[in-house]
Parts: structure tokens; sequence; C-alpha cells
């Protein structure tokens, strides 16, 4: 049972990226008439691991035709095609398979849900409000478009956005928008309620229908919601003040500010940019290297090692400091497999970052390590932004980028299922004997 869920979604999203790369092979999916095997497969690994690394800039190459199948492998890899198929099962009347019931439950929410068709109505009902709402926001403020390229525009960077994808069909991305509050606001909406899980949405929802305390939020959603806004507030407040003292950096001090709290927030995982990010410092880029390592949420459309994660090895950290053996977070104790799933994710992740970034060292020798680190780092967070290297790497380290993009979409969802799934058969103790640290 175990090995079945982590093959079937394995095979699911293998399965979507060989059909997008198929369909956008396809003379009716470009303007030239023809793209490579190897630009098609990569920019279908992009797209279904909501990743947004390109090398081939999308808004210019693909027709109305390719950019409707990236926002359709976008969609589908945002959500997980495991969900699509199930709701057609659910129309058709037929029961869910148990397995299909546990990866569901494992990638939406973090225990068991006492019903599955009603988790999965919910997923579907706030996917399509918060798309739909940020569609019509964008109409009304891309204004200087045509009315056909506007409405597409519109619902292509609202779906882009909520799914925490980074793609975008403008040629400069959203740099000529870098002093439109009401765009980056309405950006920033859409990654921040794609990125924080759906079970905290739907926490939030009853907290505005129902006037629901915050004190009555399960743990899971209090540190999402803490952990989250923590992070934008620091991530703001630092970038902004590197690039208040970085003369490379000849910005407007009121762009300087929204372009920071907009990059904290994008950069864990969405992948847009409103900035040219080779003009940031040092410090700013390595901020971002953070945030993206640590990416969005459990449940959510976006990757990193998810914000719980961070909250926990904290909170462990917290309780040790303070001479506790059990940690504690808002007056409950977290059980020990819950930090040790957060230890473990982030050793696993460092390591399979390593692994990809000393691949492409080996294969190229005209790019810096922090170019190269910046492309891994945002590749296994499912972020997006480079450091406009991406079109320029070998095809030997685009194989190794696209296997991190994959590793870093599933990985975390069948690593948990793995771990939590697992019980020890073992009915004895050996002696214990301590090692020497520090």
């Amino acid at each position: 049972m175990k090995k079945n869920i982590s093959f079937s979604i394995i095979t699911t999203f293998l399965l979507l990226i060989l059909f997008g790369t198929l369909l956008l092979i396809m003379p009716f999916s470009t303007h030239i008439g023809y793209l490579s095997p190897g630009d098609a497969l990569f920019t279908s690994v992009s797209a279904v691991t909501v990743t947004g690394l390109t090398i081939v800039n999308t808004g210019e190459h693909f027709t109305f035709a390719g950019q409707l199948i990236i926002l359709l492998l976008i969609q589908l890899g945002g959500l997980g095609f495991m969900t699509f198929s199930t709701l057609t099962i659910l129309i058709l009347g037929k029961s869910i398979s148990i397995s299909n019931k546990l990866i569901l439950e494992n990638d939406f929410t973090y225990g068991t849900y006492k019903s599955t068709k009603d988790l999965l109505k919910k997923i579907i009902l706030f996917t399509l409000g918060f798309e739909i709402l940020g569609s019509l926001l964008l109409f009304f403020q891309f204004s200087g478009l045509q009315l056909k390229e506007r409405l597409f525009s519109s619902v292509f960077h609202s779906i882009s956005a909520f799914c925490n994808a980074g793609f975008s069909i403008f040629s400069n991305g959203f740099e000529p928008f870098r002093s439109n509050t009401g765009i980056n606001f309405t950006l920033s909406f859409l990654i921040i309620t794609g990125g924080l899980g759906f079970l905290v949405l739907n926490e939030v929802y009853l907290f505005l229908k129902k006037k629901k305390p915050f004190s009555k939020f399960t743990i899971h959603s209090k540190l999402v919601l803490i952990v989250s806004t923590v992070l934008i507030i620091t991530g703001t407040f630092i970038i902004f003040a590197e690039e208040l003292i970085n003369k490379t950096n000849d910005l407007q001090m009121s762009d300087k500010l929204l372009s920071s709290f907009f990059q904290s927030v994008s950069a864990r995982t969405a992948g847009f940019n409103t900035i040219d990010l080779n003009i940031l410092s040092f410090s700013s880029i390595f901020i971002i290297l953070l945030l993206m390592f640590i990416g969005a949420s459990p449940g959510s459309t976006g990757g990193g090692i998810k914000t719980t994660s961070l909250g926990l090895v904290f909170a462990y950290f917290r309780s040790r400091f303070q001479g506790k053996e059990k940690v504690n977070l808002f007056y409950r104790t977290i059980p020990q497999k819950n930090y040790e799933k957060a230890f473990l994710m982030i050793i696993i992740s460092f390591l399979l970052i390593s692994l990809s970034l000393i691949l492409i060292l080996s294969f190229e020798d005209k790019f810096s390590f922090s170019e190269l680190l910046f492309e891994v780092v945002s590749a296994f967070g499912t972020v997006g932004l480079s450091l406009g290297i991406t079109p320029e790497l070998s095809l030997t380290s685009k194989i190794v980028i696209m296997v991190t993009m994959f590793t870093g979409r599933i990985g975390p969802l069948t690593l948990l299922l793995a771990i939590s799934r697992k019980e020890s058969k073992a009915v004895y103790d050996y002696p214990e004997e301590n090692i020497m640290t520090g």
C-alpha cells in the first residue's frame, strides 16, 4: 500500500509532464512552429512542478494555444492531478479508493479528515474562488491592454500566482509594474493565500464567517499564520534595509519598499519579480535564498521545507534552551515524531540541494558559485526566480535542474507519507550508550 501510494504520485506527475511535453512540441504551440524536445520537457517540468524557471520567453515564444497548455499544466500541477481525477470519480458517483484518500488527506491536511468529499469540494471552491477574484482584480488594473489580451492575462497571472508558479506572459515579467501598488498587492494576496494551505484557509474562512476566535484555531494553523507573517515582515525589513545602502540599486525609496515587500512574499515559491535581481546586494540575495529554501506551508501549492518545519525546529531549540524535555506550543505538547520529521525534512533537503549543486558545478565553469546556488535552491523550492542563467545552462545542467524541480515538488509529500505511515515492528530495545558531541 505504501509503495503504491508513492508510486502513484510519481507516476501521475511523470505522465502529466510527458503529456505537456508532447503538446508543447506541436507546431500550434509556438510561433516558430517547433520547440526542441529538451526545451519542451524543461518547460513542462517547470509548469507541472509550479516552479516557473524558463529557458524561452513564455509571452513571446508560445502562441495562445501554447500558453493555454502551460496554464493547464500549472493548474493541474498546483493542485495535483489526483485531485481532479478523484473529482471526476465523485461526479460519476463512484467511491474513492483508499490510496487516493490517503494521498488527498496527506497532501491537503495534516491528519485524518471526516469527509474526503467535503475536503475535495472545499479545495475546488477555494481555488476557483481565489483565482476568479484575482482575475477580476487584475482585469481592472491591466487597463493598458486590449480586451482579449487583458482578459487572458488576468486569468493566466491569477492562476499562476495562486498556484505559486511564477510564469508570466509579459516579456519583462512584472518589472514594468514595480510602482503599481494595486498589482503588487493583488499578486501578493494570491501568492500568500495559495501558499498557506487549504486547511488554514478553511479555518480563516470560519474565522471570518462565524467569528471563530484565533485561540480556537488548530496549532497547525496558528504556526503557519505566525511563521508566514514573521517571514514576510522580516524579509521585507531586511531586504529594504540592505537596499537603502546598496549603491547599485537606484530605485526610488517607495519602489524599494514595495519591491522589498513583493520579493519577500514572492521568494517563498512564487517566483515573480518586479525588479532585476542582479541589482540587489549580496545580503538581499542571501535572504531570498533562505526564503526560497523555507518555502510555503503544508497542503499548499508551494514547495520548500515548509513553514511548519521551521516553526517546529525553533520550538524544539526554545524548549531545549529552557531546559524542558518536551516541546510545547500554544499550551500543547508536540509529539516527538513531528519535530523529528521537521529535522529530517531539512537535512534531506539540504543534502539534495548539495548534490545538485555539486553536479552543476562540475558541468559549468562560466557562472559563479552564487548564481548556480541560487538556481538550484530556486529549483528545489519550486520558486522560479533566477539571476538570468537558466537559458544558458548546458544540457546536463538543465537535466539536473529538472530532476531537482521534480524532487522538490513530489519529495516532501512522498517523504511525509512514508514516514507517517511507517511504524517500527521492533518489540525490544537495545542498551543505551552515550556519544560525545560538541
